[in-house]
């Protein structure tokens, strides 16, 4: 007897914290041409008193909702070509709009259904603002590397690719590992030659310091403020003595902060054993000055 109570104890706790609502029936009701969801409200009402709502079950369903609605708007960048390719927008769940809805169609005793109300996240970086800040040109720098080393020369172009087209807004930071991310084999690195307390070895990702120590050459002026940046334990062939930014994931970084009161664009081309990065802002662009006392 005390099994069974015990069990049934248990199968109770289980509805509690896993409602019984199934979100798989949600995804019937897609409607793929007008990119929009239609929600039967039959599942979320209680049991013993369709009068009213389930709301633990609602506030379950707006989560997975938030999930199956939300997209990540995309930037305007400027392709191979130099075209400046248009924002697209993002979108999101309207939570307030969701629930009023699901209100409204409920107690109005209609048909149980609701079309997902969505907000649109409009793009950090539009077309306009691309246009406007590749007006100027603050500098450029190029490195040279051998295309014959096929290891070396993927991680290079993998590396500048990540920080091509970045817009660095004013009084914002720039960080490369955050913007490149981590050096992985399943995100495209190869082994290849790092050097490690002074010695060379081989290790995954071997050549984004070039990357980076172009970046640095290009940004190293007046307006921008290196922030974090070091050196190899021995000298590199690629820029000169002292000029190199040696980065690795869960270690050293390199990072700078705008000081225009314009944004700023990276651009950044890895093509013919030639890395180049040139730094762009708009004509209107012009240092922050700091108040006297």
């Amino acid at each position: 007897m005390r099994i069974i109570v015990v069990l049934l104890i248990f199968l109770f706790l289980l509805f509690l914290l896993f409602p019984h609502t199934s979100y798989a029936t949600v995804m019937e009701f897609y409607d793929e041409q007008e990119d929009s969801w239609l929600i039967d409200l039959k599942p979320y009402i209680f049991e013993v008193d369709e009068v009213l709502l389930n709301w633990n079950n609602i506030q379950n369903l707006t989560k997975y909702m938030q999930k199956q609605v939300y997209k990540e708007p995309e930037n305007a960048y400027i392709d191979k070509d130099g075209k400046i390719i248009k924002e697209k927008p993002g979108f999101t769940l309207d939570v307030n709009q969701f629930h009023t809805l699901i209100n409204e169609v409920y107690y109005g005793e209609v048909n149980k259904r609701l079309q997902v109300p969505k907000q649109s996240i409009p793009a950090r970086v539009n077309k306009d603002l691309l246009k406007e800040i590749q007006e100027r040109e603050l500098n450029r720098f190029t490195t040279r590397f051998r295309e014959g080393n096929v290891e070396r020369t993927r991680n290079i172009e993998l590396a500048t690719e990540a920080i091509n087209n970045t817009v660095i807004f004013p009084g914002e930071y720039f960080s490369f590992n955050e913007i490149v991310g981590e050096r992985t084999q399943a995100r495209g690195y190869l082994p290849a030659p790092v050097i490690v307390k002074g010695e060379f070895s081989e290790g995954i990702g071997g050549g984004i310091c070039q990357v980076s120590s172009t970046l640095f050459n290009a940004v190293d002026l007046q307006g921008i403020e290196i922030t974090e940046r070091y050196a190899h334990s021995r000298e590199v062939p690629y820029v000169p003595k002292g000029r190199d930014a040696t980065v690795s994931w869960w270690g050293p970084d390199f990072a700078f902060r705008n000081k225009y009161n314009e944004p700023l664009l990276i651009r950044a081309t890895a093509k013919g054993g030639a890395m180049t990065v040139v730094i762009y802002t708009s004509n209107d662009a012009s240092i922050f000055q700091a108040k006297s006392p």
